[in-house]
């Protein structure tokens, strides 16, 4: 598979899209925890350029392979802290929400809640957007696995 489109993004794309990462930033979310939701939405969309580009960044703040390697299956596993489990359970019903899916719920709203203040909340749902974001524009234009941005 050959990637469709080659040349640079829009500058002003790119200039929306590093305020929208400034905004995540600042909401306080440790950067762990905001990898772990990008890896694990792009893990449900089948991005593999995104999982690829997690995977490495994540590694390179000192994020463990067994971690990494888990995500796919975080609710059987011990690797887990509740705070991470709560956000990784908002984003995967927060992109779920496909024919008929219940989305996120009062019950994964008010487990995240009980971990993360809204301004937190606020800036796990953008990641979590962004990430569906990505995870489209890469499959419309058949983007490879084995770059880093």
């Amino acid at each position: 598979m050959q990637a469709r489109m080659t040349g640079p993004a829009n500058p002003d794309v790119i200039t929306a899209i590093q305020h929208l990462y400034k905004a995540v930033h600042a909401g306080g979310v440790d950067q762990r925890v905001l990898s772990l939701v990008h890896l694990r939405v792009s893990q449900i969309n089948g991005c593999s350029p995104c999982v690829f580009a997690t995977i490495e960044a994540a590694r390179k703040a000192g994020e463990t392979d067994e971690r990494l390697h888990h995500v796919v299956a975080w609710r059987e596993t011990p690797f887990y802290t509740d705070e991470e489990r709560a956000a990784l359970a908002l984003a995967e019903a927060a992109t779920r929400i496909q024919d008929g899916a219940p989305g996120v719920t009062d019950e994964i709203w008010d487990a995240a809640a009980d971990h993360f203040t809204e301004e937190q909340l606020g800036a796990i749902i953008l990641e979590t957007a962004m990430t569906n974001l990505f995870n489209r524009v890469n499959h419309a234009v058949q983007e490879q696995a084995g770059k880093t941005w």
